[in-house]
């Protein structure tokens, strides 16, 4: 840390390299050279080597180029799920000097019409499986460039048709859709082979990238973060993990989607500059083939968060794996629970090292040294990072004392596509990026998140953090996981409300009731306790508050 840190601001080192490179194409483009032969990503049992992955990208950049009208700036929404056309096409969109619109293949038709209509997408490349979705809101949009892919595209003679007929023949997996003069992604790679592509004008500050926030604080904004963003993140992150990971060496297990900024960074971005080989996993809630999947592939990294963690920590599959090559598994999205941690740590033999970000950082904004993790904090921050943490009225405090956590570096973000008031709500004019999230400088320097400003519940005038709530529970040994929320109260304003899934029927709200008493003050106890078989959660296994909270208000809690 600097020492700026006594005047509330807290940075990390220099970051080094930045000079090096103008766009992420760049970048990419170097790493396909120096690392041609070796793979760069698998799925299903089918790799494509650094070599393959530039030739193809530069064949679907040069159809962009020359068979479309599409110009550089230009938005293409890519709605895949793990599979190896995710890179080929984002690559080849970027060399073109397109926007990529990252989009979950788990849209519904509302959510894909806002999106497209707000990032003004004039193409998109999207997996046969949800086209019959965008049959019925194309005409909402601008896109006039549909390219369909299907799950085995890029897969070598036979498995391709074989993996093609049994998604769409055996498991029906394809809706009857119909999308006249939509162009199949195969041809776009044939077709632009008689092409060259050219150096596209996208660099430094354009935006490279439209990442839509996940939409669960209300309507989902697109964060315009630039070539210069991504390519600070990967440097922060090569240059935190350089001591600890082999430049073209490592096996990183990729189970959580593509589309969303956590994973895009760590393996299509960091992974790709350093030459690692990341192993795409189209369905991680498949667990059983998951674990499948990993008992094949002898893996050195693994990416993943608290409820994956803890779900295969429970598989007697799971543990029963070889573990021997994990060197280091990395925790973001979610808090990461002590409990987790030392279940994955008792399983695999290797810690978690947690860090912290958002989509506004691209993501990655703090992280615990890999030689010196502190479990229950996110660490310091990373390379030519500065955090400080501010009262209500924006007064930076002192370590120790809980307030809003502030971030600046050059990974954050331009701002929100066409919405300058919400860009004006969370950057100031110096840069810094306001998080909305609740967090403390403890006195070793290390920062640690109190919770989500919006989740904080007020119990008779006093701050109740969910996450302190939720660890505590999570520690009883009859519980799978649990979430607090606060819902209305007559008396105290607002009351805890808990969410449980339990290991078995027989535990009760009371026994829980006595085991938080045990390690809570008796305001933080919860009032209510409802037990579910499961708990409502995000695309990438963050549990939903905000849902809890809404379903809580719309019915009388039961104690």
């Amino acid at each position: 840390m600097s020492d700026s840190a006594t005047a509330g601001v807290e940075s990390g080192p220099p970051l080094e390299g930045m000079d090096a490179f103008e766009s992420v194409d760049d970048i990419i483009t170097e790493a396909c050279r120096r690392f041609a032969d070796k793979p760069a990503f698998s799925c299903m049992g089918q790799s494509l080597s650094y070599r393959e992955i530039d030739r193809l990208s530069d064949r679907f950049a040069a159809w962009l180029q020359h068979e479309t009208d599409l110009e550089p700036g230009d938005r293409i929404a890519v709605q895949l799920p793990n599979v190896l056309q995710f890179p080929v096409a984002v690559f080849g969109a970027l060399r073109a000097g397109l926007v990529v619109v990252n989009t979950n293949p788990l849209y519904t038709e509302r959510e894909m019409s806002h999106q497209f209509h707000d990032s003004g997408a004039k193409a998109i490349v999207i997996l046969a499986n949800m086209a019959y979705k965008l049959e019925k809101i194309l005409d909402q949009t601008e896109i006039r460039h549909v390219y369909v892919t299907e799950m085995g595209d890029l897969h070598g003679w036979p498995k391709r048709p074989l993996i093609n007929l049994a998604v769409r023949h055996v498991k029906k997996m394809v809706p009857a859709y119909s999308l006249p003069g939509a162009i199949g992604f195969r041809h776009t790679l044939s077709a632009g082979s008689r092409h060259r592509s050219e150096v596209a004008a996208g660099r430094g500050d354009e935006t490279a990238v439209l990442q839509y926030t996940g939409g669960t604080t209300g309507v989902a904004k697109g964060a315009m973060l630039t070539h210069r963003n991504l390519i600070a993140n990967m440097l922060q992150t090569r240059q935190l993990l350089g001591t600890t990971l082999d430049e073209g060496a490592e096996t990183i297990i990729a189970p959580l989607p593509c589309y969303h900024i956590y994973t895009f960074t760590v393996n299509c971005l960091f992974a790709m500059i350093t030459g690692q080989h990341n192993v795409l996993i189209p369905n991680p809630r498949d667990l059983a083939g998951f674990v499948k999947v990993l008992a094949k592939t002898p893996f050195s990294v693994f990416v993943g968060l608290n409820t994956l963690f803890n779900a295969l920590c429970q598989r007697d599959d799971f543990k029963a794996l070889d573990f021997s090559r994990l060197k280091l598994t990395i925790s973001g999205g979610m808090a990461l629970t002590q409990v987790v941690a030392t279940r994955w740590r008792e399983t695999t033999g290797c810690g978690i090292v947690e860090g912290y970000g958002l989509t506004e950082t691209s993501p990655i904004a703090l992280v615990n040294p890999p030689d010196a993790p502190r479990i229950g904090t996110i660490g310091q921050p990373v390379p030519g990072t500065s955090v400080r943490v501010i009262d209500d009225e924006g007064r930076p405090l002192p370590r120790g004392q809980s307030g809003e956590l502030c971030i600046k570096g050059p990974q954050v973000m331009k701002g929100y596509w066409n919405r300058p008031e919400d860009t004006s709500n969370t950057l100031d004019d110096d840069g810094w990026l306001r998080t909305g999230d609740m967090a403390v400088v403890q006195d070793d320097g290390y920062v640690r998140i109190v919770d989500r400003k919006k989740d904080m519940i007020l119990v008779s005038g006093f701050n109740v953090y969910p996450n302190e709530i939720e660890e505590v529970v999570a520690g009883h040994p009859d519980v799978v996981e649990a979430a607090a929320v606060g819902v209305p109260d007559e008396e105290a304003g607002e009351a805890i409300k808990l969410f449980v899934v339990a290991h078995r029927d027989g535990l009760d709200a009371q026994a829980l009731r006595q085991w938080c008493k045990k390690e809570l003050t008796g305001y933080k106890v919860p009032k209510f306790v409802e037990f579910r078989d499961e708990l409502p959660k995000s695309n990438v296994g963050k549990v939903l508050r905000r849902e809890l909270r809404d379903e809580s208000k719309a019915s009388k809690p039961q104690a």
